[in-house]
């Protein structure tokens, strides 16, 4: 083994030559996505490699030299532009897309200097709180899993302080105020093993090798998004090589097995991607359990190219997943994150979105896109439970039924128009048809009705209904001065269950301070519903179900945000902003408690009891967050980001306490260090180390003697989340290698990820333990490494 690794780390050293790599793209008009010819990309530190493109704003860069590589782009009337560090690799082209700005006068001989288009939000509304990135920061920092939402992390305000799940915690907000998109549409939580209305889940179904540049907005979002609270990711899907078939095979600890092969559809300048995932982390002993979990999911992108009609195209994402969670007939240990010695679980998943999207040119200004699409999303959750455990008279009942399914057609249209250089308007329409078939009965706190000594398996959810949410939306983009970019919208939102209509006036404008520097404020105010398992809770009345929450109004906030933003150096900025958001028509009790549907989202499951609830909760988010990033240059980057926040609510007893997500404090340093290796200098070996710590959540104590009377956990609720667990820490680092053939179209890469290096000891939970009738702690994952290996040819 050891002559092996010798051998290998040898090859990659002594390699000598390789060829050369490619470079294409289309160039468009940021406000009008019509494409631009005649613009000129060079070569940075090279300009003998030019293109200009074409009439279809297409341009080839061809015998660019293997590595990190930059591109100017210029082109008449548009201020300058950098795509800075692109990765050129012999097995695979770079391909991407790059939108320019018009300078603000058609006369004006102001230079603008060349902008590094890293710092700049996909959605051109999108002034305050965004932030673009790209697959490859998925995939380079050190601990992600190769996971979107855990690169989130490492955002300012972001906290994912729990390494069994992905949820996203933003400004103290819970994970159920995420908005996931896909090509423009809402989408069901795009995770293995989710459940419904839960936005996270222990293993991310995205593809990070199938994903364009996106954004991620975590307050006042532009008017197009809409029943959300706490943050949008709004995430596209890039087209395949229209000019040569490539593919990629690899095997990585959490992703998995994968495949994936790309190349030319048609004679229009089409496109095929399809790739497939096989999860094989349970295999190698690092899921946190001792159950066997099984994952799988394809993801697709044909783009069929120009056509009279438009560009059409069909993407989709299919996910399935399952685990056998079989607590009596494995060896548990005591630290098992899933599993509980005297109960059998059987948990599946399913995700799946197909859709169709047309975008046509109407004129030389406007276009025309819509989407079509089908989604569902469902689990299934079978528990049965052993009582008088280990002894001759041990039997077992089922305990827990849960079947749900969420299906839903969306249909979106958006309309924009360039009605000049400074003026842009947007608008649209999204209607959702969501059917939903839910079935939840569960034994967990029931009452002993028919004096069989155990407590009544009781319907606690049935039903099979639909509902339509309605979101029509009109926004512009106004450069009021050439220091000056005003935003401004309506959302509209209808909600068929409540009926109830809202409308949401969204605005931003940031200003210029100096060519370095700028200042932008943002205010916002948006509507979401109560997730699904609440509203359809059963509250029995006489013994007739009715579900008392379905009338409940959408939980209402306002964000204001303001930001300032210094770009320092040629590749340095420093970002800070403050927020407010005010929180209010949350669920809470109509008794006096401390219970508030603003507490939900935070495991995968949400309250069985809060029934009969009314829309008088409040709540609010403040802090500062402050944002130091080296873009990847001269062969590092650097990324620092501190958040100081915090989070309260109300219930019905009208006592301010922490939210479960009030960390109070987030901290991430992040790093990565490349290194040119062989005689060529051809190939690459890197370092990435990533550093994490926040405040720990807060948590509601178990009254453990009525837990041991009722014989399940009985949490104190005169003490709702008064105690905090311990602050979370946690230091990562990561090495990887990529090899560039000298002779074929190919690339190999291998990295392997030490996660946890210092084996801290990070709080799980503190549970009430049936077995031992103790509170009993669990950490969450100690010291483990992560693995992947990719040939691209």
């Amino acid at each position: 083994m050891k002559k092996l690794v010798f051998s290998f780390f040898m090859l990659l050293i002594l390699q000598v030559q390789a060829q050369n790599g490619v470079i294409r793209g289309v160039i468009t008009d940021k406000q009008s996505e019509k494409t631009i010819e005649g613009a000129l990309i060079t070569l940075l530190g090279n300009d003998s490699i030019t293109a200009v493109s074409d009439a279809f704003g297409r341009f080839k860069l061809e015998q660019v030299p293997l590595g990190r590589q930059s591109i100017a782009i210029d082109a008449a009337g548009y201020e300058s532009s950098v795509l800075p560090e692109l990765e050129v690799v012999s097995g695979k082209e770079v391909l991407t897309n790059i939108a320019l700005t018009q300078t603000f006068n058609e006369l004006s001989e102001v230079v603008i200097a060349a902008a590094n288009n890293k710092a700049k939000a996909i959605n051109k509304m999108a002034a305050v709180s965004v932030r673009q990135f790209s697959p490859d920061e998925v995939n380079r920092y050190a601990g992600g899993r190769s996971d979107v939402a855990r690169l989130a992390s490492n955002f300012a305000g972001v906290s994912t302080a729990d390494d069994s799940r992905n949820d996203i915690i933003v400004r103290g907000n819970s994970s159920t105020g995420l908005l996931w998109r896909l090509e423009g549409i809402p989408i069901p939580s795009p995770n293995h093993f989710s459940t419904l209305a839960t936005t996270g889940s222990p293993v991310s179904a995205l593809n990070p090798n199938v994903l364009a540049n996106s954004d991620f907005l975590t307050s006042a979002f532009p008017a197009e998004y809409g029943n959300a609270l706490g943050a949008v990711f709004d995430l596209g899907l890039r087209k395949g090589n229209s000019e040569s078939y490539e593919y990629t095979v690899g095997v990585a600890a959490f992703p998995g097995a994968e495949a994936l092969a790309e190349g030319p559809l048609g004679k229009n300048g089409g496109s095929f991607l399809v790739a497939a995932r096989y999860g094989i982390v349970g295999s190698l002993g690092l899921a946190g359990t001792a159950a066997q979990p099984n994952y799988n999911d394809v993801t697709f992108n044909f783009d069929f190219g120009r056509s009279k009609l438009g560009r059409f195209s069909a993407f989709g994402i299919l996910g399935n997943s399952n685990i056998d969670l079989l607590g009596r007939d494995v060896e548990l240990s005591s630290d098992d994150l899933f599993a509980t010695r005297d109960e059998d679980s059987f948990v599946e998943s399913r995700f799946a979105v197909l859709g169709v999207k047309q975008q046509i040119e109407l004129g030389e200004r406007s276009f025309l896109k819509n989407v079509v699409s089908v989604s569902t999303s469902g689990n299934l959750f079978d528990q049965d439970r052993y009582f008088n455990l280990e002894t001759p008279e041990e039997f077992k009942i089922r305990w827990t039924e849960a079947d749900n399914t969420e299906s839903r057609v969306t249909l979106s249209s958006l309309f924009n128009t360039k009605l000049s250089r400074k003026a842009t308007i947007r608008a649209g329409a999204l209607v959702e048809f969501f059917r939903l078939n839910s079935e939840l009965s569960d034994r967990e706190q029931q009452a002993d009705t028919d004096n069989d000594q155990l407590p009544d398996f009781v319907n606690l959810i049935d039903i099979d209904g639909n509902y339509t949410v309605f979101q029509p939306y009109v926004q512009g983009q106004f450069r009021l001065t050439e220091k000056l970019l005003f935003n401004a919208g309506i959302h509209g939102q209808y909600f068929s269950l409540n009926e109830q209509t809202v409308v949401e006036p969204r605005f931003s404008a940031s200003y210029s301070l100096n060519p370095k520097s700028n200042i932008s404020y943002g205010y916002g105010l948006h509507h979401q519903n109560v997730a699904a398992p609440i509203l359809f809770l059963n509250q029995y009345v006489d013994g007739v179900a009715i579900q008392s929450n379905r009338d409940l109004k959408l939980v209402r906030s306002q964000h204001h945000v303001l930001g300032y933003d210094y770009r320092f150096g040629k590749d340095w900025r420093l970002k800070i902003e403050v927020y407010y958001q005010d929180i209010d028509n949350a669920a809470v009790e109509r008794v006096p408690t401390g219970y508030s549907s603003l507490t939900e989202g935070a495991d995968f499951g949400f309250s069985i009891d809060k029934t009969n609830l009314v829309s008088n909760g409040t709540g609010y988010n403040r802090g500062m967050e402050l944002t130091l990033e080296k873009f990847f240059s001269k062969g590092y980057n650097a990324l620092i980001t501190a958040s100081t926040f915090e989070s309260k609510y109300k219930g019905s007893d009208q006592v301010e306490r922490d939210s479960p997500f009030n960390n109070g404090y987030i901290l991430n340093v992040l790093a990565g260090k490349e290194f040119k290796i062989g005689k060529a200098r051809k190939n690459v070996f890197a370092i990435n180390t990533k550093f994490t710590t926040s405040g720990g959540r807060y948590y509601t104590p178990v009254d453990l003697q009525a837990s041991i009377a009722q014989g399940y956990e009985v949490l104190d609720e005169s003490a709702y989340y008064s105690e905090q667990y311990d602050a979370y820490l946690r230091l990562d680092l990561k090495f990887s290698f990529k090899f560039n053939s000298a002779k074929k179209k190919s690339s190999h890469q291998f990295y392997i990820d030490f996660q946890n290096i210092t084996n801290n000891e990070n709080v799980f939970t503190r549970d009430y333990n049936r077995v031992t009738q103790q509170v009993n702690q669990i950490d969450q994952i100690g010291f483990q490494p992560d693995f992947g290996y990719r040939f691209q040819f």
